[in-house]
């Protein structure tokens, strides 16, 4: 919209540069041109403002397939007025000298013309479509006939309407249809999905099997390493019970042939003090052969008293005491009467 400021009676207008701006006075045209900017007096002033920048017109309508079901399409074209002076011509787009404000909806004009142009050309392909068809290739199929029709339209180029681009977002159906339409993918990609679980699980069992004959595995190798060490185990013993029983042996040997020579040593020692003794025996038989009888039975009795139990005191008759010393050789005492 034109910016108009009101100073000493007079109107001044300033215009952006992608608005087109007619200026008529009196009948003439006095101003013509965007983004620009003079005085006018409102009372004489005939003034237009014609956008030239490319606007975006977004369109939805329902259109139906060849196997009637209802679509809905979304689509958005690109446009922009090229002939300015055709536009102000054929469409109101004069606007109020005071305020700048348009005085009609030019652009709603144009909207739905572009609208109901692009609305024929749509239904005219989808009713030849079948559902599965527009879904698929619809948008492109769509998108060119409109832009082909728009360009053909020979009213646009009378407008002074250029179109720039044709954009087709999307051809949805009915909620219900699409739901049923996205039953099957939505089962393939379940069966993927299960299909997917179902190998992770074999995965996982095959892993869990993989792991269990690797601690079997293992077991058996403890057990048969356990089974070496008990072998080596009574290796070890057998063969620390034979050297114990050699040591044993040896040690053995080696006391019997000690005590052989304990016991010879001993008999030789017997021996020698018997020899002895019987030496002894001899002299001391010797001996005594010789001395008298009265001697040997003085000593028979000095051994026998020795032998005897301590006697404090002894009482002899002198008969006794007389023969006793008699056979001694000695004189017999005298008697008292």
């Amino acid at each position: 919209m034109a910016d108009i400021t009101r100073r000493f009676g007079r109107r001044h207008l300033r215009s952006a540069p992608t608005a087109h701006i007619r200026h008529h006075k009196r009948g003439r045209l006095a101003h013509d041109g965007a983004g620009l900017s003079f005085w006018y007096r409102s009372l004489s002033a005939a003034l237009s403002e014609v956008p030239v920048n490319d606007r975006e017109l977004a369109m939805a309508f329902h259109a139906r397939t060849a196997d009637f079901q209802d679509v809905t399409v979304q689509a958005t074209v690109t446009y922009r007025i090229s002939d300015p002076a055709e536009a102000a011509a054929r469409l109101d787009f004069s606007i109020d000298p005071d305020s700048g404000v348009w005085r009609g909806a030019p652009l709603e004009q144009i909207a739905t013309l572009l609208t109901e142009t692009a609305q024929q050309h749509t239904l005219d392909v989808l009713a030849r479509t079948p559902l599965a068809g527009a879904l698929v290739d619809g948008v492109a199929a769509v998108r060119d006939r409109v832009a082909a029709g728009l360009a053909a339209e020979p009213r646009l180029p009378a407008t002074g309407i250029e179109v720039v681009a044709v954009r087709v977002v999307a051809i949805r159906p009915e909620a219900e249809v699409e739901r049923a339409l996205r039953t099957p993918a939505r089962e393939q990609i379940q069966q993927e999905a299960d299909r997917a679980t179902y190998e992770r699980r074999a995965v996982a069992v095959e892993r869990e099997r993989t792991i269990a004959e690797n601690e079997l595995a293992s077991q058996i190798e403890l057990a048969r390493r356990e089974e070496q060490l008990v072998d080596q185990r009574g290796t070890n013993t057998r063969r620390e019970a034979e050297e114990h029983a050699a040591a044993d042996g040896v040690r053995a040997e080696a006391e019997a042939a000690r005590t052989v020579r304990l016991a010879r040593a001993e008999a030789e020692a017997a021996r020698e003090v018997g020899a002895a003794r019987a030496e002894s025996q001899a002299a001391w038989l010797r001996v005594h052969g010789e001395v008298e009888a009265a001697t040997l039975h003085a000593l028979a009795a000095t051994r026998l008293a020795e032998n005897l139990p301590r006697i404090d005191s002894l009482t002899l008759s002198p008969d006794v005491l007389t023969g006793l010393l008699t056979k001694l050789g000695r004189p017999a005492p005298e008697t008292r009467a």
